[in-house]
């Protein structure tokens, strides 16, 4: 080996010895990081604010999603079948459950937003029940009115 070779091949060793150093020094600090969290979810810490202050609302707000993602499938299955009866009522719980979506990350992280953000929540629902009730004789509709119906009240609830 030449001279130069040899300075290269040293010069190597120290970049992975310092990057191992580093990986060690990486993984030492995860490992307290890690200790601190775990301290800090034991018994005696307060998790009382990690969680939504607005249990029954937040049940509300999936349980439409759930009700909504039914009828829109139910609207898809006839609309294959030719019948487009049920497009207005496919776009209501379309706009619904955009809305919704939103409105349960904001419920679910006690965001101060979220009585603004029910405001447009309670008109969307309150559209979107109307339209649903429209086509009742179809369960899956039924079912995401009451679900609309159920949020708008939850929603009085929690934020009158």
């Amino acid at each position: 080996m030449q001279k130069n070779e040899t300075t290269s091949v040293e010069q190597q060793e120290k970049t992975i010895d310092i990057s191992r150093r580093d990986v060690l020094l990486g993984i030492g600090a995860a490992t307290m990081a890690y200790a601190g969290s775990a301290s800090a979810a034991m018994k005696g810490h307060d998790h009382s604010k990690h969680s939504t202050q607005l249990v029954g609302l937040m049940d509300a707000v999936n349980e439409c999603n759930d009700k909504g993602r039914r009828c829109t499938s139910h609207c898809l299955v006839s609309f294959t079948e030719g019948d487009t009866e049920l497009a207005d009522c496919a776009r209501k719980v379309q706009e619904m459950q955009a809305v919704c979506g939103g409105f349960a990350y904001l419920v679910a992280s006690n965001s101060s937003y979220s009585k603004e953000y029910s405001r447009v929540c309670e008109k969307v629902c309150r559209d979107c029940a109307k339209e649903c009730r429209k086509h009742e004789k179809h369960i899956e509709c039924e079912a995401c009115a009451n679900a609309c119906d159920n949020i708008i009240d939850s929603i009085k609830l929690s934020f009158s």
